[in-house]
């Protein structure tokens, strides 16, 4: 399969030369990250008189010393460097080296001492692919299609919220319910949005509540259908997690609720069409928000529809809202091809197995993964009211990361990658 894939990759980089304003790209080979790649183990660290190494690679001198984590290198409470790099000698030396009880001791010939944790500098040979991991706070995924996720809806008991169970189901499943939340005001709602980090400030506002009213000029606030999609293609940086609380429905019918795997079914097109998910991993794509008089948001340039980690290839986010869709990044006579290939992706989207059909009820919050779950809903009549919000990828990324992982540990490895 792999070879497959690189030959067909070869054939499209051969064909879609870059001009006309094409952009370039990230290559494969990609992969959908279902299980965390084999962890390897930290390198044996060798201290020597003027020299240290781990696994018999000497490590830089200018490193260690930009590195220190001395008080007066490193603040003790903001974990900011503090030491002019550009001002330490290219061709600084070791005076002296020495390990004692896991620590090495470094004499400088600037007359400065560094102490450093073996274990902070055996994290330096620790492969590329499991250190992006660890940034990331990338975890054993569940793909899920209709019929397997409705056996086993993610969710947590609002009356014992734990904000990392509600993280972890996320990072797990893409999605997770808070039942029981208060729904008698959209407070509560907000306030569990807030536990889990800051409510992203957009041009429809921060935290919303609202009806089908065209307030803002976007078909969420009609009643009309809505197809599968992901939300704020056209920020260069796409809300990270976003939350519906269906407050009321009175006086009508209909607004059910449609979640779809989109990393399922990217790895699915994957697997039955690797030319096509190549076309949608390199081929970037323009989107705008323009229905208020006063707004057309465009992002600084255009992304593929499949994005993914440069060093490891793992898929970390689908971009797909035909709605929202500008220029496709192609020459005109060579656009059919993506077309094609986009077309694929949706007749996967739209597969009846993938599609996981729910009604909303007042007091049951959805949390989903925005840059993993497609979310749509049905037309509706009555008077619906919901309230939510979207927060940062990164902000949300960092409370999973310091409630699973621990302060200590995460800086540990801010210098190593």
């Amino acid at each position: 399969m792999k070879a497959r894939i690189r030959a067909l990759e070869k054939e499209l980089k051969d064909t879609l030369t870059p001009k006309d304003g094409v952009e370039p790209a990230t290559q494969g080979p990609y992969t959908v990250l279902t299980d965390d790649p084999t962890a390897t183990n930290p390198g044996d660290v060798l201290v020597q008189r003027r020299s240290v190494s781990v696994n018999g690679q000497r490590i830089s001198n200018i490193w260690l010393r930009d590195n220190c984590q001395c008080e007066d290198c490193t603040h003790g409470t903001t974990k900011q460097r503090l030491i002019d790099t550009f001002s330490i000698p290219r061709d600084i030396a070791l005076i002296r080296a020495k390990c004692e009880n896991q620590i090495v001791k470094i004499r400088w010939d600037d007359d400065h001492e560094s102490e450093y944790k073996t274990s902070f500098l055996a994290r330096l040979t620790l492969d590329a692919r499991y250190r992006t991991v660890n940034r990331l706070a990338l975890s054993p995924a569940t793909l899920w299609n209709a019929a397997t996720i409705s056996s086993s809806v993610p969710s947590v008991p609002y009356s014992a919220t734990s904000i990392l169970d509600v993280l972890q189901s996320i990072r797990k499943y893409g999605f997770c319910y808070i039942d029981g939340t208060p729904h008698d005001s959209p407070a509560a709602t907000e306030e569990l949005l807030r536990r889990i980090a800051f409510i992203r400030e957009t041009h429809y506002g921060g935290f919303y509540d609202f009806t089908a009213d065209l307030a803002s000029k976007d078909t969420a606030y009609t009643n009309m259908a809505l197809e599968a999609h992901t939300d704020t293609t056209y920020f260069s940086d796409p809300a990270g997690l976003q939350a519906f609380h269906l407050l009321e429905h009175t006086g009508g019918s209909g607004g059910t609720s449609l979640l779809v795997d989109g990393f399922h079914v990217a790895q699915t097109l994957l697997r039955e069409n690797p030319k096509a998910y190549n076309i949608l991993a390199t081929v970037h794509v323009h989107a705008h928000a323009s229905g208020n008089e006063d707004t057309s948001i465009q992002a600084y340039r255009g992304f593929p529809v499949l994005e993914h980690d440069l060093t490891t290839g793992n898929l970390v986010r689908v971009r797909w809202n035909n709605a929202d869709r500008a220029a496709v990044g192609l020459p005109i006579d060579q656009v059919e091809q993506w077309y094609d290939a986009a077309r694929a992706f949706n007749a996967l989207v739209k597969k009846k197995e993938n599609e996981y059909w729910e009604q909303l009820q007042p007091g049951r919050v959805l949390i989903f993964d925005n840059w993993r779950v497609l979310h749509g809903r049905t037309a509706f009549t009555g008077k619906r009211r919901i309230c939510g919000g979207y927060v940062n990828r990164d902000d949300w990324i960092s409370k999973y990361k310091m409630l699973a992982f621990g302060r200590d540990k995460v800086l540990e490895e801010l210098a190593t990658g």
